[in-house]
């Protein structure tokens, strides 16, 4: 269904950077590369930029996560032992006094990212993330002028499974930051999401690839 009748972007993140900002951004990072060719700072002056919006998925949810671990308590005791020389030495040893420990954690997840091309490395859009979705304006034909603009290839079903592995992930971090004492082992969380929402957005990137040298 969703094939038959694609999700309409509800909003987008207009261009700021100019194409001649970020040509110059992209001759200054060509000359910061000391030991590279001269010939590559002199593809900045002719390799195309081009304006993409990119389709993303951002999701809501309030999450209420109870959590379990063992909390480690570390503790000291003194032992002796004896050195190279057979000279009676004394030294500090580590112990770890382990106790059960619970808790939970409430947080409210806002507009959490996730891309929905398959053309453009996720590791890198990690980089350019969060977006300032504070900044969105309602979706209008008019921003798109002049750029290539992406169809979502990640569909919602998929994009809201990966939504909730990755604030899963944010909740296992939250949750280890309660934990008592100094160290723990076998947490496990149970967390539960309701008010669940999601926007289809486009934002913008400047993308330059080229091959040198091939």
């Amino acid at each position: 269904q969703e094939v038959k009748s694609p999700i309409r972007p509800q909003s987008l993140l207009p261009f700021k950077v100019t194409e001649a900002q970020v040509r110059e951004q992209i001759r200054g990072w060509y000359a910061s590369k000391w030991l590279a060719p001269g010939a590559l700072k002199q593809r900045a002056l002719v390799d195309r930029v081009h304006g993409v919006y990119i389709p993303y998925w951002t999701f809501d949810a309030h999450a209420v996560c109870p959590w379990e671990a063992e909390a480690g308590h570390y503790y000291y005791t003194t032992e002796e032992y004896r050195d190279d020389k057979g000279n009676t030495q004394t030294r500090q040893v580590q112990h770890t006094r382990w106790e059960y420990a619970s808790g939970q954690v409430n947080h409210f997840f806002d507009d959490e990212p996730i891309p929905g091309t398959q053309g453009v490395s996720h590791a890198l859009l990690k980089q350019v993330e969060p977006y300032p979705t504070n900044e969105l304006v309602p979706y209008d034909r008019s921003y798109l002028s002049g750029f290539v603009v992406e169809h979502y290839q990640v569909v919602l079903l998929d994009a809201a499974n990966a939504s909730e592995n990755a604030m899963r992930g944010k909740l296992q971090q939250m949750c280890a930051a309660q934990i008592p004492g100094d160290t723990y082992r076998n947490l496990v969380i149970h967390p539960t999401f309701t008010a669940r929402t999601f926007k289809h957005i486009l934002v913008p990137l400047w993308l330059l690839t080229y091959t040198f040298g091939a």
